[in-house]
């Protein structure tokens, strides 16, 4: 996909330093200005999505608090200029890339619809370990999440070297959608669905994963229509990457990969042929509206 060079007055970006314990949060970046806070309760993102077994993850399910926890020391770590770590190897550059596409799309959608857009902060951190502003701590086996609390996108750029060995292909695409796909979960925290799932989830836990998969759904959804409004940016062969990508991750999958029995009552993000469909409806529509079918809107 033909990006144009990103641009850091555009974006937000960062990279935590996880062996010096860098929890910098709002200050740690050398920037004027601030990250966002949320007001949503998290909504977090479960591991299974990457074939873990959640109990990886269980300090970030133990770190969960309403956003606006307060923010760690700025500073700790090596801080790094936003061109620095968007120049800090292939990766981070299409990371930023995407990023600056992605706010450019999204907000004039919000815009239009007369919603209060926020952008989504990026921190590709380093040493395999990360500390979030209200979702606890992760390492890079959780893979990339999303953080409604402080509403940052968590990457370990090795986690794009995992993906290509699932999915087979080391297209750009594939890297591009699990952003987008990430960048899917903000969509939902500033329309304040995710808080409202999560209070659902509260009062009828039978239907917590059944609700899930179709956050997760939707999410795909959203990171298709991302695409199909940058449609004249896809090249020979994107879509076929992003499909495959998609159905290298669904939950069946997985478990098949891990040697477990598929049950559907585990599925946290959906079937592969779901999340190929999802991706697939969102990037021929290119439209929003048609990621509410996961959800009864009336």
């Amino acid at each position: 996909m033909r990006l144009n060079p990103f641009d850091t007055s555009k974006i937000k970006v960062r990279s935590s330093d996880g062996s010096r314990g860098d929890a910098r949060g709002r200050g740690g970046i050398r920037r004027a200005g601030g990250v966002g806070c949320g007001t949503l309760v998290i909504a977090i993102v479960a591991a299974i999505f990457f074939g873990l077994d959640p109990q990886q993850t269980i300090g970030m399910l133990e770190g969960v608090q309403q956003a606006g926890a307060p923010s760690a020391p700025a500073g700790q770590g090596n801080d790094m200029t936003e061109q620095e770590v968007c120049t800090s190897g292939p990766y981070a550059q299409e990371a930023c890339e995407a990023l600056t596409s992605l706010n450019e799309t999204w907000e004039p959608v919000f815009t239009r619809a007369n919603v209060r857009f926020e952008q989504p902060f990026l921190d590709l951190y380093r040493n395999g370990r990360v500390t979030t502003q209200g979702c606890g701590g992760a390492t890079s086996a959780a893979g990339p999440f999303y953080c409604p609390a402080d509403m940052g996108i968590y990457i370990d750029v090795g986690f794009f070297d995992q993906l290509a060995q699932m999915s087979g292909t080391r297209g750009d695409f594939a890297r591009l959608y699990v952003m987008a796909h990430e960048y899917g979960h903000h969509i939902q925290n500033l329309t304040g669905l995710a808080d409202q799932i999560r209070s659902v989830q509260q009062r009828n836990p039978q239907q917590s994963n059944q609700l899930q998969v179709r956050m997760e759904l939707m999410a795909d959804c959203y990171a298709g229509v991302w695409a199909g409004k940058n449609r004249n940016r896809i090249e020979p062969g994107d879509m076929q990457e992003g499909l495959r990508a998609a159905s290298s991750i669904g939950d069946d999958t997985l478990m098949r990969r891990a040697g477990q029995r598929i049950n559907p009552e585990n599925f946290t993000h959906g079937t592969s042929e779901q999340r190929r469909d999802a991706l697939l409806r969102g990037l021929e529509n290119a439209d929003d509206n048609a990621c509410n079918v996961y959800f009864d809107f009336r």
